[in-house]
Formats: C-alpha cells, sequence, structure tokens
C-alpha cells in the first residue's frame, strides 16, 4: 500500500507540473494532430482517400503512443538535472515508485492524446465500426503500449546526461521504428527486409490491432498483411508490451540506483 501510495503522489506532482506548463500538454496533442492532416489530407488522396483515412488513424495512434517515450526521456532527465531526484531519494519512499509516479503521469497523457485524436478521427472521416467491448480491448492494448514505452523513455532518460541530450535521444530511434512499420502504409510494400521488420515491429502489431478491433479496412491497392504477427496481432501486441516492460523495468531501476548514489 505505501509503494502504490507513494507513487500515486508522484504521478499527482508531475499531472500538477503538466496543468502549471500546458504547454507541455500541446507538445503531446498537436504533434499527432499535424500528423492526422498531414497523411490524411497531403498524401491521402494518392494513397486512397477517405478510405486510407479509416485505416491510417490506427496507426496514428500507435505512433502517438510511442512518442509518449520521448516526452518520459525529457521529463526524467529534467528532474534529474535539476536535483528532483535526488531530493526524492532523501525521502523515505521506494526508489520504483519515483520511476512508477513518472510513468504513470505520462500514461494518462498518452490517454488524453488518445481521446484527442478519436475526436479528430471522425472529424476526418474515420469511425469505429465493431462493438464497445472491442473498442474498450483496443484502447488498453494501446495504453499498455504506452505503458511499456514510458519505462524504455524513462531509461534513456535516466541514461542521459543532460535534458539536451535526452531529447535527441528519445527521437533518434523513435523515427525510423515509427516509419518502418505498417502505422502509415503496408508494410507489404517495403523492400527486402524493412518488409520483416515491419511485419514484427511492435508499432505495427498494435496498429493491426487498432484496425483490427475498430473494423477499420485498408485501401484496395494495399496488399494483405501476412505472417503469424498479422494473424495474431492482438496476443503479438501484448507480448511485446510484456517484453518490454519485462526488461526495461529492472534495467531502469538498476540505473536509478546507480544515478541517485553519485
Amino acid at each position: 500500500m505505501r509503494f502504490f501510495r507513494d507513487s500515486a503522489i508522484v504521478a499527482h506532482r508531475n499531472l500538477i507540473t503538466i496543468m502549471r506548463v500546458p504547454t507541455l500538454l500541446v507538445t503531446a496533442t498537436v504533434q499527432p494532430l499535424m500528423f492526422v492532416f498531414l497523411f490524411a489530407y497531403v498524401f491521402g488522396a494518392s494513397l486512397g482517400g477517405g478510405q486510407y483515412r479509416e485505416f491510417l488513424i490506427a496507426g496514428i495512434m500507435a505512433q502517438t503512443v510511442a512518442f509518449s517515450a520521448a516526452f518520459t526521456t525529457v521529463g526524467l532527465a529534467g528532474d534529474l538535472e535539476k536535483g528532483i531526484i535526488d531530493r526524492m531519494r532523501s525521502l523515505p519512499m521506494s526508489r520504483l515508485a519515483v520511476l512508477m509516479g513518472r510513468t504513470l503521469s505520462d500514461l494518462v497523457v498518452s490517454m488524453v492524446s488518445l481521446v484527442v485524436m478519436t475526436v479528430c478521427g471522425y472529424i476526418v472521416g474515420w469511425s469505429i465500426n465493431g462493438s464497445l467491448a472491442e473498442a474498450v480491448l483496443a484502447y488498453a492494448v494501446i495504453l499498455l503500449f504506452a505503458f511499456a514505452m514510458s519505462w524504455v523513455g524513462a531509461l534513456t532518460g535516466l541514461l542521459a546526461p543532460n535534458v539536451e541530450v535526452a531529447q535527441s535521444a528519445g527521437l533518434i530511434w523513435l523515427f525510423p521504428l515509427s516509419f518502418i512499420s505498417s502505422a502509415f502504409i503496408s508494410a507489404q510494400t517495403l523492400p527486402g527486409p524493412l518488409a520483416t521488420i515491419a511485419e514484427w515491429n511492435p508499432i505495427t502489431a498494435v496498429a493491426a490491432t487498432g484496425r483490427k478491433l475498430f473494423h477499420n479496412s485498408a485501401p484496395p491497392m494495399f496488399p494483405s498483411a501476412t505472417g503469424w504477427p498479422a494473424e495474431h496481432c492482438v496476443e503479438y501486441s501484448v507480448l511485446c508490451s510484456a517484453a518490454i516492460l519485462l526488461i526495461a523495468i529492472p534495467l531502469a531501476l538498476l540505473q536509478y540506483r546507480r544515478v541517485a548514489s553519485h
């Protein structure tokens, strides 16, 4: 109970910071909107029009929650640089609660982003065509992936020597990860090894899960996805998120102990 209380207190503190600096929340919501309008109307006409917009939104959702890792990276690196982590370390609280509070607060930001994305999707012509239970499951899988990616962001933030490096480190690997996937196009159209990478990319699985459970179809020109990850996208998404958590949480906690001991 003490661990949960400490985690909630840290999460509450981080959310208050976002409320006092609303530009942080604007950054987390405006960027996905820019991607929606860019791909839906600038590139969408040549990729299938309205049917492409229906295909696009689940991919943007997967990309948006993946980019939440950068939000965690910068926030934690900032706390380290300002000495806030040292203050928390001096308190009688769990070390894991400090990181859990950060990832939970960023999960709330991801929820807000998904709400904005859903509203924006309906504006551009997307819709949820499946049942309520399927939609809830889709959002749950996406948020589980967001939580897992936040722990990757926490580890990156603890490894970065300052905020400037954290900003770059958080995006260097996220951009290729999100674009070598089926977030925006069919993975089957990519050449050679890139197609294989995209097929097993967790972002591809999360996007495919959203499309499957929202009952969103792809444009006729897009080849149908094949292979085990595509046929079992829901299970594969959950397995990927669980694997990321099993690896990232112990490594982040170990790195936290190292930086907090200096």
